[in-house]
């Protein structure tokens, strides 16, 4: 297996062959085969700008930067203090019309 510090290992051609999917990977390739992924994707993208989550998240992130200066912030540092913050703030209606539309598919799918 070939394996990065920033994803999982990927498995060899040989292990993939003697392998069944497990129904989270069957959603996955059903998700982007469908092009819901993209669509999903796109939705919580105009979502987030329409509440203003992008600006703020674009704001703490100067903040962040100008607090620490320049040239001593690194990409992993902001991200490392970004993420849990961003996945904190997305407001819960986005969260539950994504997972309202997430559900829809799978019902219409699985079926």
């Amino acid at each position: 297996m070939r394996e990065s510090i920033n994803r999982p290992p990927t498995p060899s051609a040989v292990e993939d062959r003697d392998k069944e999917p497990s129904l989270v990977e069957i959603i996955n390739i059903k998700f982007v085969e469908s092009g819901e992924k993209e669509k999903l994707t796109e939705l919580l993208r105009e979502r987030l700008v329409e509440c203003g989550w992008m600006d703020e998240m674009k704001a703490f992130c100067r903040d962040y930067v100008r607090k620490k200066g320049r040239n001593n912030v690194r990409v992993d540092d902001l991200i490392h203090v970004i993420v849990p913050k961003g996945r904190a703030s997305v407001p819960d209606s986005v969260k539950a019309e994504l997972l309202q539309r997430i559900r829809s598919f799978m019902a219409t799918t699985l079926q």
